[in-house]
C-alpha cells in the first residue's frame, strides 16, 4: 500500500522555514545596526602634540571596540571653535571631544578649579587622585548639572607644571605683569588680573600671531613641545619656567550624556578603561618629548630659559588666595569644590613630602647642579 507523505512534507518544510526566519530575524536587525560612530573634536590644532594624544585615546578605544564603536578625532574648528566645545557636546553637535576643563570658565567659574591654580600644593597626579577617589567626579556631575550640562566628563592625563610664560625680556618681579597685555586661561585670568595684566584669553592657534602683531606682550600655552609646535620661539626667545597659575592640570575627555548613556556597558567599560590607559600613555609621552624639545629649544631655536623668581611665586599665592576667598563666598559650588581639594590637599602632600625624597641632590651627583 502507497501512502501520500506530501501534504506532510509540505507543512515540515513551511515550519523548518518559518523557525529559521524566526531565529534570523533579530540577527537582521544588529546586522542592520550597525556599529557606532562618533564625531570627537579636540579643542587643538592638527599639528600639536595635544592632538595627537587625542587620536591616541581614540585608537585605544576604536582597538578594543573591534569594530563596535568608532571615534573619528578632528581638530580644533572642524565643527565649532575650540572655547565652543562644551555646548556643542551638550547639544549633541558633536559626540565627545577633547579638551580641558578650565576652557568652560565662563559657563561655571568653579569648573576652572580642575585645572587653574597652586592646587594647595597637589601636583596633578594628585589632583586626579582627588578627582577619582576623594570626590571630585562627583561634585563635577554636580557642577554640569547646575548649568544643564549634558555631558558625560573623564579626566585623563596629568601634566607637568606649565611655564610662567612667553616674554620680550625676562620677568623680574611681580611690579612687571602692570599693564601686560596677556594670553592665559581659566581662573589663571583671574590671577594675572590681579597681577595687574591685561588679560586675553586666546585658543592655541591664535596666540603666536597675536604675540607676533603686537597684540600681546606675554602668553603662555603649556609645553616646550606644543609651545615650539606653535611656533612661540618665532616671536620671542624668552621663556620664564616655573609658575603656580596652572601647576598642575589634565586634559578633559567628553562625551554626549544622552548618547553615552545608550551605549552597552561593554563599550562604556571600554570608553572608560581606555581614559586611563590613554592617561597613563600620555603622561608617559609627555615626558619623552617635553625633555627633547626642551634641548631643541635651546640649542636650534635659541632660547633662553629663566627661572621665575621667587617674589613673583609668593605673589601668586597671594593674588590666589584672594580669589578662591572672593569666588567662595560669591558661589557655593566654588566654595565646596575648593574645600574638598583643600582637605584631600592637607593629607595627601603632607604623605608625599614625608615618603617621598628629593631628587635634587642625586640629580646633582649623576649631572651636576644646572639651572634654568
Amino acid at each position: 500500500m502507497t501512502v501520500n507523505n506530501t501534504p506532510r512534507r509540505r507543512n515540515l518544510l513551511k515550519g523548518v522555514a518559518v523557525a529559521a526566519g524566526a531565529m534570523s530575524a533579530p540577527m537582521l536587525a544588529t546586522a542592520q545596526a550597525g556599529p557606532v560612530s562618533w564625531r570627537f573634536q579636540s579643542t587643538w590644532p592638527a599639528k600639536d602634540i595635544f592632538h595627537e594624544m587625542a587620536t591616541d585615546f581614540a585608537k585605544k578605544v576604536n582597538d578594543m571596540a573591534g569594530g563596535e564603536l568608532k571615534i573619528e578625532v578632528l581638530p580644533a574648528g572642524s565643527v565649532v571653535p575650540a572655547f565652543g566645545l562644551f555646548e556643542a557636546i551638550s547639544k549633541g553637535t558633536l559626540d565627545g571631544g577633547h579638551g580641558i576643563l578650565g576652557y568652560h570658565y565662563g559657563k561655571q567659574n568653579a569648573l576652572a578649579l580642575w585645572n587653574s591654580g597652586p592646587m594647595f600644593g597637589m601636583d596633578a597626579h594628585m589632583l586626579m587622585a582627588w578627582h577619582k577617589y576623594g570626590g571630585g567626579q562627583d561634585l563635577l556631575n554636580k557642577l554640569y548639572a547646575s548649568i544643564g550640562g549634558n555631558v558625560v566628563s573623564f579626566l585623563c592625563g596629568p601634566m607637568s607644571t606649565q611655564p610662567l610664560g612667553w616674554f620680550k625680556k625676562p620677568i623680574t618681579k611681580a611690579e612687571d605683569f602692570k599693564g601686560l597685555k596677556f594670553r592665559t586661561n581659566g581662573l589663571a585670568i583671574d590671577l594675572f588680573t590681579g597681577m595687574g595684566a591685561a588679560v586675553n584669553a586666546l585658543p592655541a592657534s591664535e596666540i603666536v600671531p597675536a604675540l607676533d602683531r603686537g597684540l600681546l606682550d606675554g602668553a603662555e600655552f603649556n609645553n616646550a613641545t606644543s609651545d615650539r609646535i606653535l611656533g612661540f620661539p618665532d616671536v620671542s626667545k624668552v621663556c620664564m619656567l616655573q609658575s603656580y597659575h596652572q601647576s598642575a592640570e589634565t586634559f578633559e575627555i567628553s562625551f554626549n550624556k544622552t548618547k553615552y548613556d545608550a551605549l552597552p556597558a561593554n563599550l562604556k567599560a571600554i570608553i572608560s578603561n581606555g581614559v586611563e590607559a590613554a592617561s597613563s600613555d600620555m603622561a608617559w609621552k609627555g615626558i619623552d618629548r617635553y625633555s627633547k624639545d626642551y634641548i631643541e629649544l635651546q640649542t636650534k631655536d635659541k632660547v633662553k630659559f629663566y627661572k621665575t623668581p621667587d617674589s613673583v611665586l609668593q605673589a601668586q599665592l597671594k593674588v590666589w588666595s584672594a580669589i578662591v576667598e572672593k569666588k567662595s563666598a560669591e558661589n557655593p559650588l566654588f566654595k565646596e569644590i575648593a574645600a574638598s581639594q583643600r582637605s584631600f590637599a592637607e593629607r595627601v602632600v603632607k604623605w608625599d613630602q614625608d615618603y617621598n625624597i628629593s631628587r635634587r641632590m642625586s640629580v646633582s651627583h649623576f649631572f651636576g647642579a644646572k639651572k634654568a
